[in-house]
């Protein structure tokens, strides 16, 4: 039997998750069908950086790191590592929070090889150190300023879908809320900023989390900031949980 085009799975992986928001399978379905040259491009832009030989030989994946909670309680206040870790208490999810979804929604289409497959997981492992060094909430419109941010960094124009699905729900919700002027932000963050994919981060969760953001660029969410304390509905105009899915790297 014939697959179905690429198009016609993102678009009924879209109307799945407009049934069941926390479908989160759907986002990663729509990643894939979207895709394009962009994972093979970030593939091997990431190949060709300094420490991309020694990540794709560690012994420990990052996911040991970040699930590794007695390390990171041991790391000085105020590094990433540390912030992280109290972020995820706050939030109340945990490291491997994407996995299994992932691994649903990826398809028998393409074959990676085990270099692209460590560089893959990798990337969805560190959706949450993206949200604690872009300073962009797990609130509705903090995960798409995130995916903004992540847009301009993969060039997957399943990105911009999600956006868009995550664009109306948001401004059905929260009507009169002006939240273009932030996503321009996060757009921009992601095109300023250092290239996030490549990150040393089991270095990086040791150091103090200011630094963090200097050596990566990272501009403060000014704007994001602004909105969400002159409105503070918008964290619960839309289920936080419902955009969370959508953020997933």
């Amino acid at each position: 039997m014939k697959k179905p085009g690429k198009f016609r799975r993102a678009l009924t992986a879209i109307r799945k998750l407009i049934e069941d928001k926390e479908d989160t399978t759907q986002v990663f379905v729509i990643l894939e069908a979207l895709a394009g040259k962009s994972g093979e491009r970030s593939f091997k832009r990431f190949m060709k950086t300094p420490n991309a030989r020694k990540i794709v030989t560690a012994e420990k994946p990052l996911m040991d790191y970040l699930q590794d909670r007695d390390w990171l309680a041991s790391l000085p206040d105020g590094s990433l590592g540390r912030t992280y870790l109290n972020f995820t208490k706050v939030e109340q999810i945990t490291a491997d929070g994407l996995v299994a979804a992932s691994e649903e929604g990826r398809s028998d289409l393409q074959e990676f090889s085990e270099e692209a497959v460590i560089y893959q997981n990798r990337q969805r492992d560190a959706h949450d150190l993206w949200h604690v060094v872009t300073g962009y909430g797990r609130d509705a419109l903090g995960e798409l300023s995130l995916l903004a941010v992540t847009w301009r960094q993969s060039g997957n124009l399943g990105f911009l879908l999600i956006i868009g699905f995550g664009f109306w729900e948001v401004t059905k919700a929260a009507p009169g809320i002006k939240i273009g002027r932030v996503l321009r932000e996060g757009f921009r963050s992601g095109a300023k900023s250092a290239w996030l994919p490549a990150a040393d981060w089991e270095t990086l969760l040791t150091r103090p989390l200011e630094e963090v953001r200097a050596t990566l660029k990272m501009p403060a969410p000014i704007r994001y900031q602004r909105t969400v304390e002159k409105f503070p509905e918008i964290k619960t105009a839309v289920s936080a949980q419902e955009l969370t899915n959508a953020g997933a790297i």
